[in-house]
């Protein structure tokens, strides 16, 4: 139940002709406590409701927990969430033994693109695709709870 990951920004659109699968992912927040994250989730025709914990002081391991819900238990939840729904698409990259989640975020976070690479320990080797960019692990404006509260149209962006 821990998850080991690290995240990193996406330098252009190459990833696409690479994804295996590609899903419209929906989600809003009932708790975002740095302490827990309670996130609800409907990515393609499954509802998900997941817990999250506290960051490792790297931000690349956390205690993570996720259980299948129904659509339309996920759509009542939404109702009771926090303000800032989250849409994306997320496309699936197989590079060599790791497959990279690239989220393409919508809405008014419309620009934002994150890969993420799940591990299964912290020092575990892993190919860098050529789009992968600078990584953001541990960066919390980049954690979903926070792009949900402080959406990406409203960063001062820098080059």
């Amino acid at each position: 139940m821990i998850e080991i990951e690290r995240k990193f920004l996406v330098t252009s659109e190459a990833y696409k002709s690479d994804a295996f699968k590609t899903t419209h992912i929906k989600q809003a927040f009932l708790n975002r406590a740095p302490e827990r994250t309670v996130r609800v989730r409907i990515r393609g025709n499954e509802g998900f409701i997941t817990v999250k914990g506290k960051g490792n002081e790297s931000g690349t391991s956390r205690f993570e927990w996720e259980k299948m819900i129904t659509v339309k238990e996920a759509e009542a939840l939404f109702e009771i969430c926090e303000p800032g729904i989250i849409e994306k698409m997320r496309y699936e990259v197989k590079a060599e033994n790791h497959i990279f989640e690239v989220d393409e975020f919508l809405g008014e976070n419309e620009g934002l693109t994150i890969a993420e690479v799940e591990l299964s320990n912290e020092d575990e080797l892993y190919a860098k695709p050529s789009w992968l960019g600078d990584e953001v692990t541990g960066q919390k404006k980049y954690y979903n709870s926070q792009i949900s509260k402080q959406p990406y149209n409203t960063w001062k962006h820098e080059k």
